[in-house]
């Protein structure tokens, strides 16, 4: 199990973990009822918080922000000596997360995304995981929400026995989610995202070999030019040319974690 705490990326505070630290994490704060804050990042996520320093400085109170992509666990070998052999891949500490909570009753609620992609979900993991006890779902408003739909999410939720929250809502805005909410209902909450149509079998799985060497993106991109390519096409090498400016100490910056306000009117 690796667990080295966390590492400056950009000005983004990234865990450097494994599979097997990261779900300890969260099936610990899950048994103890406490707030994590969980947010499993690739390139577009960290580059959103070098862009945004209000959103950099929730990333950075966030409790465990893994590096999801291959790209963001090569920067921290790189960088820092983080010695990670792989990436924490979002979808599949999902399928973790899910499989110990099974196994140690924790009963898990999903939320955002549309009501067909929440019911296909909830469908294949008790399918994956027939003992998973779903607690509830609750699907996407697609809109800024006022204080009292505010109060009664976080009441539906700490109502309904959940331990663990699963959130999709898209970066950045899950990770907003996750850094107001998680103390409110004081459980885990991991921002996930593309989880929750990849395991409700709306998108499909990019090749392993793809995967392996850092090209998610470009399948990615393949499926969606229209809405990605502006992510991809630009970030990227954005990205690229910063990490190794850091790597030769050209400049560094700083890990923003100033007060940021509570948003009573957040996207929900």
């Amino acid at each position: 199990m690796i667990d080295g705490g966390k590492r400056n990326l950009l000005g983004v505070l990234v865990n450097v973990v494994d599979y097997e630290a990261a779900e300890e994490k969260v099936i610990n704060a899950a048994r103890a009822g406490e707030p994590l804050g969980v947010s499993a990042l690739a390139v577009h996520g960290v580059m959103t918080g070098v862009l945004d320093r209000t959103h950099r400085s929730r990333l950075n109170q966030l409790e465990l922000v893994v590096p999801d992509g291959q790209p963001v666990r090569w920067a921290l070998n790189v960088l820092h000596h983080a010695k990670l052999r792989d990436r924490v891949y979002g979808p599949t500490l999902t399928l973790k997360v899910c499989q110990r909570a099974a196994v140690e009753k924790l009963p898990i609620y999903l939320y955002g995304s549309t009501s067909d992609v929440l019911e296909a979900l909830a469908a294949n993991l008790t399918r994956q995981f027939p003992d998973l006890e779903i607690a509830g779902l609750q699907p996407s408003r697609f809109r800024r929400i006022t204080a009292e739909e505010k109060r009664q999410i976080v009441e539906q939720i700490r109502g309904s026995g959940a331990k663990i929250v699963l959130l999709g809502l898209g970066c950045p805005r899950q990770e907003a989610w996750a850094y107001e909410y998680r103390h409110a209902i004081s459980m885990p909450v991991l921002a996930v995202g593309a989880a929750f149509d990849y395991h409700a079998g709306r998108l499909r799985h990019p090749p392993e070999f793809l995967q392996r060497f850092g090209l998610e993106w470009a399948f990615r991109l393949s499926t969606e030019p229209r809405r990605l390519w502006r992510r991809y096409l630009l970030l990227n090498p954005c990205y690229l040319v910063m990490v190794f400016f850091q790597l030769i100490r050209l400049f560094s910056i700083k890990p923003y974690k100033g007060n940021v306000r509570f948003d009573i009117l957040n996207y929900g």
